[in-house]
């Protein structure tokens, strides 16, 4: 029978060893660390036996070197401050936007009857059909890639809390009413809370697509950034910048992902019980 707080990947250690017990306690990490290690050692192996050349691969140790030369140098810290800015402003803006949106959009269903077909409309658009228009009306300047960015996130952002609203369940609202609470007094004690893990999901889904506008739009139009840095390096087939790049994006897209998570947690208790004891 499951205990409250256990997990589905909750194993016995009684009688196992202490580094059993390590083992059994810490096995995720244990087994990707152990599987990006080989694929990185398999990666490198690849490059110095010369089965792929590595102007088209490179390889993790090349690029390790060319990020420490870039730091070192000094040459990438204007890039970061450049798309560090896009991307925060950018999401910043489109939380800002989205969060309070689309608590009214689900709380209030004309408002969700007018302004329904442009969200569509804009769900359905690809962001990169839209940069030439963008260009032309912002610049290729800061802007341009903020706007970029903040079209990427805020529909995620959106359409999550907008689901979160509306997937509160009828019987809350039914007892709250017959004991005669204002709807302001539901609002805020039984549909906010039970919307906040929507919240934090369209957060952590609108990261990936805020970093996916920095480097498209610094790709299309800039003069610095990361996707600046890519676009030059790919052009001069310097294979190990471009890597570093991608590198770059992605950890911060990690980092994020990981801060909303830790913060999601803070909020776990608003988080509706899947499932039943057994």
């Amino acid at each position: 029978m499951r205990t409250e707080g256990q997990t589905l990947y909750a194993a016995d250690v009684t009688g196992v060893s202490s580094l059993g017990k390590f083992y059994v306690e810490h096995e995720r990490g244990l087994i990707g660390t152990g599987a990006v290690l080989t694929f990185l050692l398999a990666w490198e192996a690849v490059t110095r036996s010369r089965l792929v050349d590595p102007l088209f691969l490179s390889s993790p140790t090349l690029i390790v070197r060319a990020g420490y030369e870039l730091f070192a140098e000094g040459t990438i810290w204007r890039d970061l401050r450049v798309s560090g800015t896009e991307f925060v402003v950018g999401y910043l803006m489109a939380a800002g936007v989205a969060i309070p949106l689309g608590l009214a959009l689900g709380w209030y269903r004309r408002l969700y009857f007018c302004l329904g077909p442009f969200i569509d409309v804009l769900n359905a658009v690809p962001r990169v059909a839209l940069l030439p228009v963008i260009i032309i009306w912002f610049g290729i300047g800061v802007w341009s890639k903020i706007v970029v960015v903040f079209l990427g996130a805020v529909i995620p952002m959106l359409i999550n809390t907008f689901s979160g609203v509306k997937t509160t369940e009828e019987r809350f609202l039914k007892v709250a009413r017959s004991f005669g609470a204002s709807e302001l007094k539901i609002f805020w004690t039984i549909v906010f809370p039970g919307t906040v893990p929507f919240i934090f999901t369209g957060l952590k889904y609108a990261a990936g697509r805020a970093l996916l506008g920095v480097v498209v739009g610094e790709l299309y139009a800039a003069t610095a950034g990361i996707g600046f840095l890519i676009t030059v390096s790919g052009a001069t087939f310097q294979t190990d910048k471009v890597f570093v790049g991608i590198l770059i994006v992605t950890t911060t897209g990690v980092l994020v992902v990981e801060l909303l998570d830790r913060l999601e947690r803070r909020f776990e208790g608003w988080r509706p019980k899947v499932g039943s004891a057994t």
